[in-house]
């Protein structure tokens, strides 16, 4: 008789790990994509608020004329590339793996001065841009040249320069530069 009621302690024990672990198991299947969504989610907010710092800086070149220079000590770029694009005077931040759209997929948005594109490739693959376009504004270039530079994400921080060098042909020149970083 003692055999029988260790056997059915052991066997009430292996049930209830059993249980636990599939309730476990159930719970990380519905909370972990939210977390990842929720990641997502605060990375593309601070992508924003970096590149309204960067908008903000190229806007007070310009406010305070020819010659003026303002540094951005740390831009952080955690995940994604920036893309300060000289040719197109614009600047555009991509991300890539998104588990949700952010926006209306395949359909361009305005956001105050971005314009945000999600484009759905698969079911949990999603891409984000973000642009702030210049175009027609100013002329803007990166190491004095209308070219285009790739930032890509990195654990270092960015330091920026961004110089106005004034008026030609017809537009306003803003002039923007990596700083050696470390």
């Amino acid at each position: 008789m003692k055999k029988s009621k260790v056997g059915q302690v052991w066997i009430e024990t292996v049930l209830y790990t059993l249980i636990g672990l599939s309730l476990i198991g159930i719970i990380l299947a519905i909370v972990l994509p939210k977390i990842s969504e929720a990641k997502d989610r605060i990375v593309i907010e601070q992508t924003m608020e970096s590149l309204n710092v960067l908008d903000e800086k190229i806007n007070d070149v310009i406010d305070r004329g020819p010659g003026n220079v303002r540094i951005i000590p740390e831009f952080k770029i955690k995940r994604g590339s920036l893309y300060i694009d000289g040719l197109n005077d614009k600047i555009v931040f991509k991300l890539d793996e998104l588990k949700k759209p952010y926006s209306e997929p395949n359909v361009q948005v305005q956001s105050g001065k971005f314009k945000v594109f999600s484009e759905e490739k698969k079911k949990g693959d999603n891409n984000l841009t973000i642009t702030l376009e210049y175009s027609g504004k100013i002329d803007l270039a990166y190491e004095t040249s209308n070219k285009e530079k790739k930032l890509s994400a990195a654990g270092i921080p960015y330091k920026l320069s961004i110089e106005n060098l004034g008026v030609s042909n017809s537009l306003l020149q803003i002039n923007i530069e990596e700083i050696s970083r470390g």
